[in-house]
């Protein structure tokens, strides 16, 4: 068919619409191309100021004083420190957490469910959509289904010795204090806060996974201290990861009124320290 002969079909089938339409409704024109991508670009700065400023921005499904750059440092983006441009492409996929196939939009909600101490957002609702939309700008080129160099929380061999408290305690008070406190509680200046808790009533709860020490430990070893990452040995950083995650913190939100029946059932492993005593305290009883 010649060019000039699909034009005048196009035009006559153009015609024909505007006429079954009726007089003066007019065709809809499809967003200009500029619209969309200004459309898709102000999705991902959302996105990317919810990451930032979790609590200010979705302050109705964040219960505690973290926001989601605590755990994936540098807005998301840092390797070893779960960024998002490594975890989007691995969605959808099984997770025995909740035991079933979990999209991308159902693993933000579980990140607002455990490590914020708050509830789910709806599927489908603005802060989901921009903190996808951000995910998959940042993953633009990575392969999808596929595990890459970076993608999570550095998985650390064992150490020479299991974790020991009072060694941790120690590698706390000499690295840690200066930013989080002695008491764990963070800093804050106003309203704004500087240091994220990382136990106690304001910090994550017992569900979420940096409260495992294999967890804590890779990211404290990959990450920290804030500007000498890579300072400690493997064995400082389980030891402050035990330290850290031997202190009470607010429940499981699966919690099924028993703390023994809880541990059986999601915490029934040596990493959790939920439902040990320690110092007198037991970890995930009265709400601890």
């Amino acid at each position: 068919m010649s060019g000039q002969r699909y034009g005048l079909l196009v035009a006559g089938a153009v015609a024909l619409a505007c006429a079954a339409l009726g007089p003066g409704v007019a065709l809809m024109a499809a967003p200009a191309p500029t619209s969309a991508a200004a459309a898709y670009d102000d999705e991902v700065e959302l996105g990317r100021q919810i990451f930032t400023d979790t609590g200010r921005l979705a302050p109705d499904y964040v219960g505690n004083d973290l926001k989601c750059s605590n755990c994936h440092l540098d807005e998301g983006r840092k390797a070893d420190a779960a960024p998002l441009w490594a975890a989007w492409g691995l969605y959808p996929q099984y997770r025995a957490k909740n035991g079933h196939v979990n999209t991308f939009a159902e693993r933000i909600q579980e990140c607002f469910k455990y490590s914020m101490n708050g509830k789910p957002p709806p599927l489908g609702g603005r802060e989901v959509v921009a903190l996808e939309t951000y995910a998959a700008f940042l993953a633009k080129g990575q392969p999808a289904g596929e595990h890459v160099p970076g993608q999570g929380y550095l998985k650390l061999p064992r150490p020479p010795e299991a974790p020991d408290y009072a060694r941790g305690q120690a590698v706390f008070q000499a690295n840690c204090v200066a930013c989080h406190g002695a008491d764990g509680a963070g800093q804050r200046s106003g309203d704004q806060v500087l240091f994220p808790p990382l136990w106690g009533p304001r910090s994550f709860n017992w569900g979420a996974g940096m409260s495992d020490i294999n967890n804590a430990a890779g990211f404290i070893k990959a990450n920290m201290p804030q500007g000498q990452e890579g300072k400690l040995s493997v064995q400082e950083a389980w030891d402050v990861a035990a330290f850290v995650d031997s202190h009470p913190r607010p429940q499981d939100p699966r919690f099924t009124g028993s703390t023994d029946e809880t541990r059986k059932r999601f915490h029934d492993n040596p990493q959790s320290m939920y439902g040990l005593t320690v110092n007198g305290v037991r970890l995930g009883g009265d709400g601890k």
